[in-house]
């Protein structure tokens, strides 16, 4: 029995001492993960600050984004900073028409993510304008009670546009075989993309395009959380941080076209004021059925935005 009981904590001291070995492993390889994305994003990723230490910022007794990062010329490098080959790489390489085929209708990221956004939205899209949803799909987030003149959506599944009640028109589209946009130019106030930015495989020439079709001064808001499908992400964007994939995309507007006013921001701190514009289902304006939301909200919401200097 004795010699049972010691091969029995012998067995467990190996065990132990493998999972001990795995988590150095893990926290090696995330710090690998980390130290590589800081050099394949350029020196823009020093520009921004650590999102996980913003707070809310009230003006007038009301919540603001946290800026994170405010981008001039000096901040990025001469050259485009990545290996297109290696860099945009995915773990499925298969036709994204595949992976799409099937409608979801489902929200990619939570309510309070989405409150987040659609109080931005309010804020920073011009009423009465004309937006672009590029990456579209059956909810474009837009606040409900804003008229718009048009919202045309491009995007990989003809039966979510479809059923999108805020799209005035739509055009199925994989804009990582043709990032070109059927649009004439300047024609846009707006362009958004909601939590897709991390798929494309040709940023370069879309952000072009945006820049395009937007007209001058329009804006282009390009906002993300920390999930995706993972299969579909490109290589870059896995291999980094939430700082790391702001400074990414802000080099995917430096580098395409003319863009000015480059900034990054936190925008998880208008989650109650966008909670209280449109409660979420069943909270019908209810304080405490809003602050119940809120705190069950998990997921950070982030935006790097530019405006089109023509």
């Amino acid at each position: 029995e004795i010699s049972t009981m010691a091969a029995r904590t012998s067995a467990s001291v190996v065990v132990a001492a493998g999972v001990v070995a795995l988590t150095a492993a893990v926290l090696f390889a995330d710090h690998a993960r980390a130290a590589r994305a800081s050099t394949m994003v350029g020196s823009a990723s020093r520009r921004v600050s650590r999102p996980r230490t913003s707070s809310l910022k009230l003006i007038g007794g009301r919540a603001e984004p946290k800026v994170l990062a405010e981008f001039d010329a000096d901040d990025f490098e001469a050259q485009w900073p990545y290996e297109d080959s290696y860099d945009f790489r995915r773990i499925d390489e298969s036709l994204d028409l595949n992976f799409y085929v099937e409608p979801r209708f489902v929200t990619h990221i939570d309510d309070g993510a989405i409150a987040s956004l659609t109080e931005y939205y309010r804020r920073v899209l011009p009423p009465g304008g004309s937006v672009l949803d590029l990456c579209s799909s059956w909810i474009s987030h837009l606040p409900p009670e804003v008229s718009y003149a048009r919202v045309a959506g491009v995007g990989m599944n003809a039966r979510e546009l479809e059923a999108n009640k805020q799209l005035t028109e739509f055009e199925p589209r994989d804009l990582n075989l043709d990032p070109s946009l059927p649009y004439g130019d300047s024609e846009f106030d707006a362009v958004c993309n909601v939590v897709s930015v991390d798929y494309m495989t040709k940023p370069l020439q879309l952000f072009k395009e945006m820049h395009r079709v937007l007209k001058p001064g329009g804006v282009a808001v390009m906002s993300f959380s920390n999930r995706c499908f993972p299969t579909k992400a490109v290589k870059v964007w896995l291999d980094s941080d939430d700082t790391g994939r702001m400074a990414i995309v802000a080099n995917y507007f430096h580098h395409s076209a003319a863009w000015a006013d480059i900034c990054a921001l936190d925008i998880g701190t208008l989650k109650g004021e966008g909670f209280k514009a449109s409660p979420p289902g069943g909270a019908g304006g209810n304080p405490f059925q809003v602050l119940l939301s809120s705190f069950a909200s998990i997921d950070p919401m982030f935006v790097v935005q530019a405006r089109a200097k023509k």
